[in-house]
C-alpha cells in the first residue's frame, strides 16, 4: 500500500520510546496519598483537578483494610473513605510512531497558508499541513484573493467531502464503475467519482433506496469504517463484529463495531488532553474537519508493521467458555468500545455523572475508572448503574490501579487469570502498578488507556500488555 513504509519494527519488550518519556512530568502513582488532592496531567496537557470532598486520614486507614466479603459502610458513596471523585492517568502501550511514507514531513508555510486556524486548532496543525498542504487530500476551498486558504477547521465534515478525501489519499486514479449509482448525485457531477470509488470499496455505503447523503455529517464511527477498511483490515474487522466465545456465545455489539475498535488501536482518534475531555469524540459524534484531518493524517503515517500486528491479534478472535456472570460483563463492556479515555472517568451513561461522583466533561472513563463501569456494586445511592447495568456488581471500594493492586487478597499469575479477573500493569518499570484493565480470556482484555485514547478489547497476549503485566486480583468469588 502506498501509505506503509517498511521501517524495522520495534521489539516490543524491550521499546526505546518508553512510558518513562510518555509519563515524564505526571506525578507518581506510588507519591500519591489516597483521598488527597493530587492534579494528573496527560502528555501535552495541563492540569485538571476534580473535586475532592473526603478526609484523607480516613482514606488513609481504609486502604489497610482487607478488601474481602462485603463492601465496607464507609466505602459507599461521599460517607467515608473511598473518594469517588478520584482519577489516575492510564498508561497502556506507547503510542504507535508517526512514519511520513514518503519522507516529507511538511511544505513551506510560503506555498500554502491556512486563514482561519488559530491556537485552539494547535493540537491538529501539523496533521492539517500533511492532509492539505503536502497533500491537497483535504485543500477543499478555493484560495482567498491574497492567496491564502480556508480550512475551516470548526466546520462538521460532510460526506461528500470525506469520500473525496479517503479516494485522494487511498484510489487518487481509480475510476468509478458506472453501473453503482445513487437517487441523489448525479454521474455528471464531480463528487461522483469519489461516492461512488469509496461505495465500491465498502469504504462507505449507500441507504436501502440508494442515496448517498452526500450533506450528512461523518460520525467518528464512519471515519474510522472507511480509513480501517482502507488500510486492509477488513478480515480483522469482521472477525471482531462476530466475536463469540468458544461454545458459540455471541454479544450484541454496537454498529461498527469492529472498525471502531481498529480505529482505536490505530490511534486514530485525538485523545484530548486532561482538562479539554470536553472536546473528545465518541463513535456517534459528528466529526469536525479538524478531528477528520488528524484521522487520515494518522492512516496515512502508520508504520508498516501496524496494519500486520493488528490482524494478527484479531483476525481469529474467539472467547473462552463464559459463565453467566462473565458473558454479562463483556456484553456490558463491549458496548463502551470506542468512548473516550478521561481522566477521573467512571460514567458511561448519556445523563451527566452524579457531582457526588465529581462530574466529568463527558461520558469517558479511565483505566481503573472503567473497571469500576464493569464490576463495581451499587451502593444505593449516587453510584447506580444498574438500571441499565444488568447485574449489581461485586466489592470493589478502591478507585486507583495501584490500591486495587495493594489491597489484591491473592497475587494471580497470567496462566491463573479467569475472565472478570483485574489485570495490573507497571508500565514504567519503577515497581509501582500504574495501570489496569479487565480480563476476559484467550489473551483479551476490556481495556481503557490513555493510548490509545479510550476503550477497546485489548490484545494481552503478547507483546506490551503481556511483559508489563505484574499480577491479577480475582473480584468474582
Amino acid at each position: 500500500m502506498a501509505h506503509a513504509v517498511d521501517v524495522e519494527r520495534p521489539d516490543l519488550h524491550h521499546q526505546r520510546v518508553t512510558l518513562i518519556e510518555h509519563r515524564a512530568s505526571l506525578p507518581r502513582l506510588k507519591d500519591r496519598t489516597p483521598g488527597a488532592d493530587h492534579p494528573t496531567m496527560a502528555p501535552g496537557g495541563r492540569f485538571r483537578r476534580r473535586a475532592r470532598t473526603l478526609v484523607a486520614g480516613l482514606a488513609v486507614a481504609l486502604s489497610a483494610l482487607p478488601s474481602l466479603g462485603a463492601p465496607p459502610a464507609d466505602a459507599r458513596g461521599r460517607s467515608g473513605g473511598i473518594d469517588l471523585t478520584a482519577g489516575e492517568n492510564g498508561s497502556g502501550m506507547p503510542a504507535i510512531p508517526v512514519v511520513y511514507p514518503d519522507g516529507t514531513r511538511s511544505v513551506s508555510r510560503a506555498a500554502v497558508i491556512f486563514s482561519d486556524l488559530d491556537a485552539n486548532d494547535t493540537w491538529a496543525l501539523k496533521a492539517i499541513d500533511y492532509v492539505a498542504a503536502t497533500k491537497d487530500w483535504m485543500r477543499d476551498f478555493a484560495p482567498k484573493p491574497d492567496g491564502t486558504y480556508p480550512f475551516r477547521p470548526d466546520a462538521t465534515e460532510t460526506r461528500k467531502y470525506f469520500a473525496r478525501s479517503v479516494v485522494r489519499a487511498f484510489a487518487p486514479k481509480e475510476l468509478p464503475d458506472p453501473s453503482i449509482v445513487f437517487a441523489d448525485i448525479d454521474p455528471s457531477t464531480a463528487w461522483y467519482r469519489f461516492a461512488a470509488v469509496a461505495v465500491a470499496h465498502g469504504w462507505m455505503t449507500r441507504t436501502s433506496d440508494g442515496a448517498f447523503l452526500p450533506d450528512k455529517a461523518v460520525t467518528m464511527a464512519t471515519v474510522h469504517k472507511a480509513l480501517v477498511l482502507a488500510l486492509g483490515l477488513k478480515p480483522a474487522a469482521t472477525a471482531l463484529d462476530a466475536i463469540h466465545t468458544h461454545t458459540g456465545v455471541t454479544f450484541d455489539l454496537p454498529p461498527n463495531f469492529g472498525t471502531t475498535l481498529l480505529g482505536m488501536r490505530l490511534g486514530l482518534r485525538y485523545n484530548a488532553p486532561t482538562g479539554s475531555e470536553a472536546n473528545d469524540v465518541a463513535p456517534s459524534d459528528r466529526m469536525p474537519r479538524s478531528q477528520v484531518a488528524y484521522s487520515l493524517f494518522r492512516a496515512m503515517t502508520q508504520p508498516s508493521w501496524s496494519v500486520p500486528d493488528l490482524l494478527a491479534q484479531y483476525r481469529d478472535v474467539e472467547l473462552p467458555y463464559l459463565g453467566p456472570r462473565q458473558r454479562d460483563i463483556v456484553q456490558w463492556g463491549v458496548r463502551f468500545v470506542g468512548y473516550p479515555y478521561v481522566w477521573g472517568g467512571e460514567w458511561g451513561r448519556e445523563s451527566p455523572e452524579p457531582a457526588a461522583l465529581g462530574g466529568q466533561p463527558r461520558s469517558g472513563f479511565d483505566c481503573s475508572g472503567f473497571a469500576w463501569w464493569l464490576l463495581r456494586h451499587d451502593d444505593g445511592g449516587a453510584w447506580n448503574v444498574a438500571p441499565p447495568r444488568p447485574y449489581a456488581g461485586w466489592s470493589l471500594p478502591q478507585r486507583t490501579s495501584h490500591d486495587m493492586a495493594t489491597m489484591a487478597p491473592t497475587k494471580l499469575s497470567y496462566h491463573e487469570l479467569r475472565p472478570g479477573d483485574l489485570m495490573f500493569y507497571d508500565g514504567d518499570r519503577d515497581g509501582t502498578v500504574d495501570h489496569v484493565d479487565t480480563y476476559i480470556g484467550n489473551g483479551y482484555s476490556l481495556d481503557s488507556s490513555s493510548t490509545p485514547g479510550g476503550i477497546t478489547v485489548m490484545w494481552v497476549g503478547d507483546g506490551w500488555y503481556r511483559d508489563h503485566f505484574v499480577f491479577g486480583r480475582r473480584i468474582l468469588a
